[in-house]
């Protein structure tokens, strides 16, 4: 009787065990088109009436684009938009000359697709704190975001996030990799 009783209990912890794991494995979760890391720029709907770039007739038209070729441009445009970070000095928020130059042309873009919404993030490389790093990457949001602000388009529909040292970009542990980290990277919202 005792046998069958440790061995029952044997049973029910190795199910337990099981149980345990599996429930506490990674899942893997689809990535959304849109988000940071997707398949590509903007909010996509897909069925009936969905043209290029996925999004309905209606919404191209509140982005001022009619045609199939205007839409293609669009979304050639909103993908290198959204493909060019702008880079920062170790420990800084300060914009460089290529920074500056990067900017002007997201701000063309604006320019030209007024009704656009632009999430700037923040992100910083591993060295320093998640509470420093949260701080220096809002700071380096903001300042972006403040640029294009300046430039003229103080209407334009721009939001911030920080991230800090949660979303690398590059893995490696050199001052390489820390460079491609230390930015502001720009999602549309469309």
């Amino acid at each position: 009787m005792r046998y069958k009783l440790r061995n029952s209990i044997a049973i029910l912890l190795a199910l337990a065990l099981t149980a345990l794991v599996g429930a506490c494995s990674k899942k893997n979760v689809p990535v959304q088109p849109g988000i940071t890391g997707g398949p590509g720029p903007g909010t996509f709907q897909s069925g009936p009436g969905a043209g290029v770039g996925g999004m309905d007739d209606a919404r191209w038209r509140e982005l001022g684009i009619n045609s199939e070729a205007e839409k293609r441009e669009f979304l050639a445009k909103a993908q290198e938009f959204e493909n060019q970070d702008i880079y920062f000095d170790y420990d800084a928020y300060t914009l460089t000359a290529p920074a500056t130059k990067v900017l002007e042309e997201k701000i063309a873009f604006l320019r030209q697709y007024p009704k656009v919404k632009v999430t700037v993030e923040g992100h910083c490389d591993e060295r320093g704190t998640s509470e420093y790093n949260l701080a220096l990457g809002e700071r380096r949001a903001n300042t972006a975001m403040q640029f294009i602000k300046n430039s003229g388009l103080a209407g334009a529909q721009l939001t911030v996030i920080s991230y800090g040292k949660e979303r690398p970009i590059a893995t490696g542990h050199d001052e390489a990799s820390w460079a491609k980290n230390r930015r502001a990277h720009f999602v549309l919202n469309y």
